[in-house]
């Protein structure tokens, strides 16, 4: 409500702001909203698939709903490993358990068992371990050993896992990044209790700030993020990426602090009006990032 008064409090002709409304989803008929801001559909699938068309009606749907329906944790770990930025070493896992409908024949294609002491070796202990897809801390393990890790990957069940690397950090910071140019970048201590994370006792200097507003951009414009939160831990002063798929980023008061939070609802308020003032009637407005247009279009990535 506070990124909805703001854009109202600022009264700009033709431009107003509600929360979405929706008595009614027909195929292929508009919703009437020029630009759509989504925080909600992650939880709720109905949503996203109506947001597609939305977009398909030409709305301008902030975070695009066709790239956050395809994308995953891991996929884009692997698109950083091309497009330079570090992330940690990372492998993906099958469930521990099988998925609904499927058979051991399911999974005649995968090695039993895989190569644990590769996948060990590549990723080395301590690890974390956390599902491919999702958030908000949910099913995220620490794992000191092999040992651990058959243990807790009991607990995952039907999961999809990533094994990850530990990133032994000096600092780490969470960024907010709004519309792939405005970036906000957060002293954040992901070890303190969770009403305490924003409390860190270190700040970077301007040569490392550039540097890490270097990197956040990237992974936005390659991933298409116009609204998203990147979290960087620095070892050894190098910047890894890791956390960066997060398209509804936390964002409440109590949580990010009054200037966080002062930030991202006035930045967040002026990219939907110029969103809304830059669209045009009878077209596409989603945006796609540099994977999906150089993909199409037949180019390299670099």
């Amino acid at each position: 409500m506070a990124f909805i008064e703001r854009i109202n409090s600022k009264g700009i002709e033709n431009i107003s702001a509600e929360p979405v409304r929706i008595d009614k989803a027909g195929q292929g008929q508009k919703t009437g909203y020029a630009v759509i801001i989504d925080r909600i559909s992650q939880d709720i699938p109905f949503y996203r698939t109506w947001l597609k068309n939305a977009a398909l009606t030409g709305a301008a749907v902030i975070n695009n709903p066709f790239w956050w329906s395809a994308d995953d944790k891991f996929f884009n770990n692997c698109l950083m490993t091309q497009v330079g930025v570090p992330v940690p070493k990372t492998a993906i896992l099958p469930s521990y358990e099988l998925p609904a409908d499927t058979t051991d024949q399911s999974f005649s294609n995968l090695a039993y068992p895989l190569d644990w002491e590769g996948i060990f070796n590549y990723v080395g202990f301590p690890a974390y371990m956390k599902p491919y897809a999702g958030g908000g801390w949910k099913s995220v393990y620490r794992l000191a050993s092999k040992e651990d890790f058959f243990e807790k990957h009991k607990e995952t069940e039907k999961l999809v896992m990533l094994l990850q690397e530990e990133i032994v950090f000096e600092e780490y910071y969470r960024c907010y990044c709004i519309g792939r140019k405005h970036v906000h970048i957060m002293p954040y201590e992901p070890r303190n209790p969770h009403s305490q994370r924003y409390q860190a006792d270190f700040s970077p200097g301007p040569e490392k700030k550039k540097q890490m507003e270097d990197i956040v951009l990237r992974i936005n414009n390659y991933l298409g993020y116009d609204f998203n939160t990147v979290e960087l831990a620095l070892r050894d002063g190098i910047p890894y990426a890791i956390d960066f798929g997060n398209p509804a980023p936390d964002a409440e008061r109590s949580s990010v602090g009054e200037e966080n939070f002062e930030w991202v609802v006035e930045t967040a308020a002026n990219y939907a009006i110029e969103t809304a003032m830059n669209h045009k009637e009878g077209q596409l407005n989603v945006n796609w990032g540099e994977f999906v247009k150089r993909s199409a279009e037949g180019y390299s990535l670099t």
